[in-house]
């Protein structure tokens, strides 16, 4: 058996979602990211911390969120809903789909050693979902 897909969310899937997404399918989850009113580009200031990983993000274009995305995740978590008419919580109920809010600050106009944190912080929480998905497969 695989892992459940997870599906990171954030507002403008430039910053935090982008770089979920990236540390989930290096360790060998299936993930995806997007956002709600995506960007037009992933935070250059993301893409070079992400860089310092060994993660290139310099290609990857930020995606809108669809309720397609929602029905296919076994996981949906967001990195910070906290803005009501941007926040997908209508979507996620009507799909029946419980949604995991980390609450991360937003990378935006961040200085660089704060990026790098927030970065960190993703990369530990990511990892601690590998960690429970391989529980769980080991279980069954």
């Amino acid at each position: 058996m695989s892992p459940r897909k997870v599906l990171f969310i954030c507002v403008e899937n430039a910053g935090r979602s982008q770089m979920a997404e990236a540390f989930a399918n290096r360790i060998g989850l299936k993930a995806s990211s997007a956002g709600t009113i995506p960007a037009s580009k992933v935070n250059p200031i993301v893409v070079e911390v992400m860089k310092e990983k060994g993660i290139d993000l310099s290609s990857k274009t930020p995606r809108i969120l669809t309720l397609e995305m929602i029905s296919q995740a076994g996981l949906v978590v967001a990195m910070g809903c906290s803005v009501d008419q941007v926040c997908p919580k209508p979507m996620l109920a009507q799909m029946q789909k419980k949604l995991v809010d980390w609450n991360l600050s937003d990378p935006k106009g961040r200085p660089l050693q704060d990026v790098r944190k927030i970065r960190d912080e993703i990369e530990r929480r990511v990892g601690e979902i590998a960690n429970v998905e391989r529980s769980v497969l080991k279980d069954r």
